[in-house]
């Protein structure tokens, strides 16, 4: 379980010396649930994240334990290293957007047609509760031929979720080099 500390103060100035001390900023929030502002090791962050097996992951705010869910983060605009990230609690039973990464396996057949395979959308939005949410969404590419794409609505989506994109918005297709 990924611990953290809660931080006192939100200013400029903290968030500088934890960031300098090798912290991540944090900001955890819910609907119903009083927002908390914390802190964790970038490291540890890191490898949560790596390693998780499902949309949410556990974390430890003082003495609060929480599932939470990454909704947005925030990069350093010249070295490219996760300076804050904005964490949703997941709660059961609530019905939210969440943003479920999107996975490719496989070659298209398109690439040896002079293509190249591009990834339209990374992460795709979902309506609904966290408990029908899926980790990912693994979409195979192989019967892809130049100038084909895989479009919102040939995805599956669970029972109880709701796609919230355009169904004829491409999430990833084969395209002609130039």
């Amino acid at each position: 379980m990924l611990e953290g500390i809660v931080r006192e103060s939100i200013g400029k100035t903290t968030a500088k010396k934890l960031r300098r001390d090798g912290y991540l900023t944090a900001n955890l929030y819910a609907k119903g649930v009083e927002n908390i502002q914390a802190a964790f090791k970038r490291g540890e962050f890191a490898r949560a994240v790596r390693n998780k097996d499902s949309l949410a992951f556990p974390v430890k705010v003082g003495d609060k334990e929480l599932n939470v869910v990454i909704q947005e983060y925030q990069l350093h605009p010249v070295h490219g290293e996760v300076v804050h990230v904005d964490l949703r609690i997941a709660v059961p039973g609530q019905v939210t957007d969440f943003l479920v990464p999107v996975v490719t396996h496989g070659t298209p057949v398109g690439l040896k047609n002079k293509g190249v395979l591009v990834m339209s959308k990374r992460r795709i939005k979902v309506r609904g509760a966290i408990e029908n949410m899926p980790a990912k969404f693994d979409l195979n590419v192989e019967p892809l031929q130049r100038d084909d794409s895989i479009l919102i609505r040939d995805i599956e989506v669970p029972e109880n979720c709701r796609l919230m994109d355009r169904s004829d918005v491409a999430v990833c297709g084969v395209i002609k080099s130039k």
